[in-house]
């Protein structure tokens, strides 16, 4: 079963190929993949883009994002969705939801509700594999 981030991938990737973004977590990593006529803005977590492009990048990341959403839920159903969060974060062994229910946070046809529903029927089975 794909991740989010499975569907976000290829169209994150040719964004920051169109707009020259790319990731730097040093002076060194910065000063090897950058132009010198080019302004350039961090956007977190070591994202530097140039400036003319800030908006353009933020923008397309957040609609892959949402797009993204909609493709997991399309293809996995919320029952699908759930039962793959629960088992990566390993909340059958944990018994902890908040991890959970923070990576799911932005589905929108998903509640705490069906989270805790989804875990309950499943935690016997689950379990027993244990």
């Amino acid at each position: 079963m794909k991740y989010l981030s499975d569907y976000m991938e290829e169209k994150q990737t040719k964004l920051f190929n169109e707009t020259g973004t790319f990731f730097a977590f040093s002076d060194k990593q910065f000063k090897e993949q950058y132009t010198e006529e080019i302004k350039y803005v961090s956007l977190g977590s070591g994202m530097i883009t140039p400036k003319k492009y800030a908006n353009k990048v933020i923008e397309t990341l957040y609609k892959i994002h949402k797009e993204a959403i909609l493709e997991d839920l399309e293809d996995n159903g919320i029952q699908g969705v759930i039962q793959r969060e629960l088992e990566n974060y390993e909340v059958y062994y944990t018994n902890d939801l908040d991890p959970v229910t923070e990576a799911l946070k932005d589905y929108p046809e998903i509640t705490q509700k069906d989270i805790i529903n989804i875990y309950q029927r499943n935690y016997n089975k689950s379990t027993k594999e244990l």
